[in-house]
């Protein structure tokens, strides 16, 4: 059995800290190869890495069951920014 800390147990005085935004988080995932092979064909099929298409399902899956907090964030835009009208 482990021993609350302050926060858990409401003790303290201090208010809790603002939230800081909060770096992107690294995960292992463990996956058949053949599983692999096929989420990287598909990917390349959408010029996205497969950890790009990873994150894209996973967030299209969260939307489509409710479940895709309103603070997310869009998924981070990669590579040259658009050109400027009238470059």
């Amino acid at each position: 059995m482990s021993t609350p800390t302050p926060e858990e147990s409401g003790a303290g005085s201090e208010p809790a800290p603002a939230r800081r935004p909060q770096q992107r988080k690294q995960v292992l995932l463990r996956l058949d190869p053949l599983i692999h092979d096929a989420l990287t064909r598909w990917a390349g099929d959408e010029l996205r890495s497969a950890n790009a298409q990873i994150e894209f399902l996973l967030r299209k899956a969260l939307s489509d069951a409710g479940r895709l907090p309103r603070g997310a964030g869009a998924i981070p835009r990669r590579g040259r920014p658009p050109k400027e009208p009238g470059d």
